[in-house]
């Protein structure tokens, strides 16, 4: 690869041709900041805060677009850089509402942190009157809202939305003052192709789209001393929700998760975990049926809900290939208010079953029509890990002196397997050591499938399951999954079994998960889901005893009358959009991309 050499505040330089100044000025410590930017996604040179003076160009320069050129001199903190971005940062608060006290972001946020960098006290540029109110806040979603008078397009939620995800259910509307960041003629996310995935959450720089908060609830519930409160952790939470904290991503907390849940006066603390366990006994043999009995292939994962929605919306004509599974999340929740009451003695209708999620396409699930099976709402409240990070702020926990404590009986016991659900591949890798063993009735030689763990977008795997020679593959990103799903529907797949995670990383990355969440911290979280799973004494969801028990005491056997009822769902078409008024009719169909 040629190179170039340029200078950039007197230091020397030598990086690969075509690199961008922002690129070649980070090589040698030099921090140019940046609003719109993000790597490989969205590099549009829009927010202007990254000019730079370029020595004989007639205007300052753009770093995240500006390609390096031979003998280039650059100045990333002259006189006129400080005043310009100190200028633009100005104008763009002079549009911005001053709400930072009261904001989900406050603290967090990277419009706020640059102010404070560059040193601004005062906006000179206040217009008379913003182009947007309270009004216009978009909160018809139970995931996700979005407060236009707060964006400062930058367009980074757009970026994510169409390049990684392929969803492409917001873009930049109208024009001038007037222009903000929606969906096609500026209706609610509920009402078009959104799949809740939050991903544009995590990238916002501001408080402009952020998760619903449903904090209020759980506090009131917990207040509330004739309800029954019940909590549950996903895998994905306990290697971030330290971040919370000021911790490394990818610290491994969960003793110090069910202390500090303890704490916050929940009645019972258990761990999704064990429906995971649960789930793979029940998928594995799903599996097992359809391949010895002829159903249809490649069975496809229905862990995750943002996948769900997008499947039910975009190739609802493939629906039949979904494992009938529900999430572990919504296994956990029917048998709370049925195996759970039994066994305590308690009527479900005072119980209150919360749920500590990764994922902001999980308050939605948790809403949906057919997850009532135990003749109640199955979870009442979903929090992200940043919800649950702001309760402990708020009643003063001191995260690092914490105890660590262990989870109740009954569903609190669970395996490697199921920790390693947080993670891209994670859940075929606890499937298939368990579908192996039942199959072969032998060990399996190595439990640790690594073919399917990393951060490639798409991974297959062949794997010899006795006489049977089983092809696997596994994606993350809906981008990835909508290239599998053409397949199939081409009928280009050999898979038996493909795993698909919403969000990139799988639930590690999910969009309720702390901010910033980048490809750094993305691995470091997946370092600390294996690291999780090899210090587990039992790694196979079959061999957990609290499972073996559930189906003795509870459920009979998989697959069986009562886990069906309680275990499973079916999925619905959905069209893409909703008719808003006086637009014409469009027909839904699995062709819309």
């Amino acid at each position: 690869m040629a190179t170039v050499t340029l200078t950039i505040d007197n230091i020397k330089v030598e990086v690969e041709q075509g690199s961008t100044i922002l690129e070649a000025a980070k090589k040698i410590g030099i921090n140019i900041p940046t609003l719109c930017y993000m790597k490989e996604i969205n590099a549009i040179g829009a927010c202007r805060i990254c000019v730079v003076e370029v020595q004989g160009a007639r205007a300052l320069q753009a770093a995240c677009v500006t390609p390096v050129a031979e003998g280039m001199v650059v100045k990333t903190n002259s006189a006129a850089v400080r005043a310009s971005r100190k200028m633009t940062l100005e104008l763009i608060q002079s549009n911005h509402p001053q709400e930072c006290n009261t904001c989900l972001r406050n603290n967090n946020c990277e419009l706020q942190a640059l102010s404070e960098a560059m040193g601004l006290k005062e906006i000179r540029f206040v217009r008379p009157a913003q182009s947007h109110s309270k009004d216009d806040i978009d909160s018809s979603s139970p995931s996700i809202v979005r407060d236009p008078r707060k964006c400062i397009l930058c367009r980074r939620c757009v970026a994510v939305c169409e390049k990684v995800q392929g969803v492409k259910c917001i873009s930049a509307v109208n024009r001038g003052f007037e222009t903000i960041v929606a969906p096609p003629f500026n209706q609610g996310l509920m009402d078009v192709n959104c799949t809740m995935c939050g991903q544009c959450s995590l990238v916002c720089p501001t408080g402009a789209i952020t998760e619903v908060d449903d904090t209020g609830k759980v506090w009131q519930a917990l207040d509330d001393p004739t309800k029954h409160v019940v909590v549950q952790t996903a895998p994905a939470v306990r290697v971030a929700i330290a971040e919370e904290f000021g911790m490394e991503p990818g610290t491994v907390s969960t003793g110090k998760l069910v202390a500090a849940l303890r704490r916050l006066g929940f009645d019972s603390v258990m761990d999704t975990d064990f429906t995971a366990d649960l789930t793979i006994i029940e998928e594995g043999n799903e599996f097992i049926k359809r391949v010895t009995e002829g159903g249809v292939l490649p069975m496809i994962t229905s862990c995750s809900p943002g996948w769900i929605k997008y499947i039910e919306m975009y190739y609802p004509d493939l629906l039949a290939h979904l494992s009938t599974c529900k999430s572990p999340q919504q296994m956990f929740g029917a048998l709370v208010k049925t195996f759970y009451a039994e066994k305590k003695g308690i009527d479900p209708a005072s119980i209150v079953s919360v749920s500590i999620m990764p994922c902001t396409a999980k308050k939605f699930e948790a809403q949906r029509d057919e997850l009532k099976d135990s003749g109640y709402q199955d979870v009442d409240v979903v929090l992200t890990t940043r919800e649950l990070g702001r309760m402990l702020r708020e009643i003063g926990i001191d995260w690092e002196n914490l105890p660590d404590e262990d989870y109740d009986a009954p569903m609190g016991l669970s395996t490697g397997a199921a920790v390693i659900f947080g993670a891209t591949g994670g859940v075929m890798e606890a499937a298939v050591r368990t579908v192996y063993e039942v199959i072969t009735k032998e060990p399996m030689p190595d439990i640790n499938l690594t073919p399917v763990r990393g951060m490639e977008g798409i991974k297959e795997a062949t794997l010899k399951v006795g006489d049977l020679d089983v092809k696997v593959a596994v994606a993350h990103t809906l981008g990835n999954a909508r290239k599998l799903l053409d397949k199939i529907r081409a009928g280009e797949a050999d898979y038996h079994f493909i795993e698909i995670m919403c969000c990139p990383g799988g639930c590690i990355g999910g969009g309720g998960q702390p901010i910033p969440t980048n490809l750094e911290v993305r691995l470091k979280r997946i370092g600390g889901i294996y690291k999780a799973d090899e210090d587990l004494p039992i790694r196979k969801s079959h061999e957990n005893p609290a499972i073996k028990a559930i189906y003795e005491e509870f459920l009979g056997q998989p697959l069986g009358e009562k886990s069906h009822k309680l275990l499973h769902t079916h999925y619905v078409p959905r069209g893409v959009y909703r008719k808003p008024e006086g637009l014409p009719e469009r027909v839904p169909s699995g062709d819309h991309h």
